[in-house]
Parts: C-alpha cells; sequence; structure tokens
C-alpha cells in the first residue's frame, strides 16, 4: 500500500489516496464526495482495513475515503467554499445555476481544488471503472459500461440498477466519467441512515466481490 496526496481541500488541505497496485486494470473508489453521506465514507474505511491487511485483486486500485474532506469534518454537502463538488465538473451540461445552495455548482466549472486533482487523476490514469459511494436511496446507478459489476452489487444487495438516477444532476461525476470519457462508472446509494453494523456486513463484501469482475 502506498499513501498519497490525491488533491487539496478548497482551503488547501490534503485529500488523502491509498494505492494498491497488483497489475491489472486501474480502479477508482471515491467515498465522501458529499461530507453529510457519512455511510460512503464508512464503506470506503472499511474497505482500506479490508485491502491494507490483504489485497488479492489483479487491479492498480486508489482509494479515497473522503474526497471531500472539509465537507466530512463539517458534516455538509458541500466543500467548504459551500460548492457540491458532484455539480462543479465541466460536464456539457454543467449550468451555473444555483438552484438551491445545497446543489451550488460553483462559479465555474471546474473551479473547486478537489475537482482539479480528480481531473488531473482521470486524464493522466483513465480508469477501466470508477465506484462513487454515496447514500439516499438504494440505488446503483450505473453510467457507461458497468453491467457486469452492477449486476453483482445487486445480486448481493438487492439493489435495483438504474441507468437515470431520476432527476438532473448538471456537473456529476457519472456524466463527466462515464458518459462524456468513457470511463464506466457506478454511483452507489447506500440506504440513508443504515447503521455502520449493516455497511459492514453487507455492502463492504458486496464491493469486495464485485472488484473480482474487473479483472483480467
Amino acid at each position: 500500500m502506498k499513501t498519497s496526496i490525491f488533491t487539496y481541500t478548497s482551503k488547501g488541505m490534503p485529500v488523502v489516496a491509498y494505492e494498491f497496485k497488483n497489475g491489472g486494470p486501474e480502479v477508482l473508489i471515491l467515498g465522501g464526495v458529499h461530507g453529510d453521506e457519512v455511510e460512503g465514507v464508512i464503506a470506503a474505511q472499511e474497505l482500506l482495513k479490508h485491502f491494507a491487511s490483504a489485497f488479492p485483486y489483479k487491479l492498480n486500485l486508489t482509494l479515497v475515503p473522503q474526497f471531500n474532506f472539509e465537507g466530512v469534518i463539517f458534516k455538509t454537502r458541500g466543500n467548504g467554499n459551500g460548492v457540491d463538488l458532484n455539480r462543479n465538473l465541466p460536464t456539457k451540461d454543467w449550468s451555473p445555476e444555483v438552484k438551491t445552495p445545497r446543489y451550488h455548482p460553483g462559479p465555474a466549472a471546474g473551479s473547486e481544488s478537489e475537482n482539479k486533482g480528480l481531473m488531473k487523476y482521470l486524464e493522466e490514469k483513465k480508469p477501466a471503472f470508477v465506484l462513487s459511494l454515496h447514500s439516499w436511496h438504494p440505488v446503483l446507478n450505473v453510467n457507461g459500461d458497468c453491467r457486469k459489476v452492477a449486476e453483482i452489487l445487486a445480486a448481493k444487495t438487492g439493489y435495483k440498477i438504474d441507468d437515470d438516477i431520476g432527476y438532473p444532476t448538471p456537473g456529476c461525476l457519472g456524466t463527466y466519467t462515464g458518459l462524456e470519457r468513457g470511463f464506466p462508472t457506478i454511483t452507489y446509494e447506500i440506504e440513508r441512515g443504515l447503521s455502520a453494523e449493516k455497511i459492514i456486513e453487507i455492502h463492504v463484501p458486496a464491493i469486495m466481490e464485485s472488484l473480482k469482475a474487473l479483472e483480467v
């Protein structure tokens, strides 16, 4: 395991990544894109514990458990600038319109330091798969060719697979990576309010099993 600085927060704090290299496709797992969605952070941290003790996959995997580090600290959806990082990426449908403060897209597409680091990683590594861990209503939102992984997750969790989250998401990761750049992406919406025990019991093993489908 290698620890590195993935990017920096809006206020200059380091965002830590953990790299596991065992040959094979590049995979990115993000937790805490929205700082108030603790369920995804719990899942990511538990994955880190497992990977640190044993990493059996033929993958090169980068894990960022707390991508929106300031949001995680302050339990806010947005970062230290109040920007929703999942509405700030420079997609074709990005909009400067601020419908509500909770979904603030930022002053410009790709303006936030966290996303600048993410965009740099994507450009350099060109991952074969991206998994973004969130919490909301139980759903596996797929963008791009990742049905095989999604089907394993669905079988283990009972969650439905959906190509459409059901509402507009301009500037979101799934569009930026999965639809516009060919990096298959699953936005994994864990049931909001699910206990840490259930996340560790159900969702972490499901993710670990699904990663086997990415090996070449």
